[in-house]
């Protein structure tokens, strides 16, 4: 299960852009073709995460479409694997989109204490 070393490489990155303040959410892109199942990252997240400064935290994944065109035709093609053919029937189908994997944003807990004078 790679989803757990790609887990722990989110929590590492996070961890490390946040300098270790508590962190509430995490949203992430994960593309069709990427080969990441959401549900193992999310049973992963809840693991790697714990003793962490994300212990707790949310996970909100956003799934990304398989795009492609086509070579023959240069139709744009949905895809939702890497071995979709074009409706033209060609198979020469270049990937443009849908393997990514991205930490998009993370939301922090506020230090109320920053706010007192």
């Amino acid at each position: 299960m790679h989803e757990l070393s790609i887990t722990q490489s989110i929590v590492d990155a996070v961890v490390e852009h946040t300098s270790g303040a508590r962190v509430c959410s995490v949203r992430l892109e994960i593309g069709a073709l990427s080969g990441v199942e959401a549900d193992a990252l999310r049973f992963c997240f809840d693991a790697v995460t714990r003793g962490t400064p994300l212990d707790g935290a949310g996970l909100v994944i956003e799934p990304a479409a398989g795009a492609g065109r086509c070579g023959r035709c240069g139709a744009d093609v949905p895809l939702s694997s890497f071995l979709d053919a074009c409706p033209c029937g060609s198979v020469d189908v270049a990937v443009r989109s849908g393997q990514q994997l991205r930490i998009l944003d993370v939301e922090v807990e506020r230090d109320v204490r920053d706010l007192r004078m």
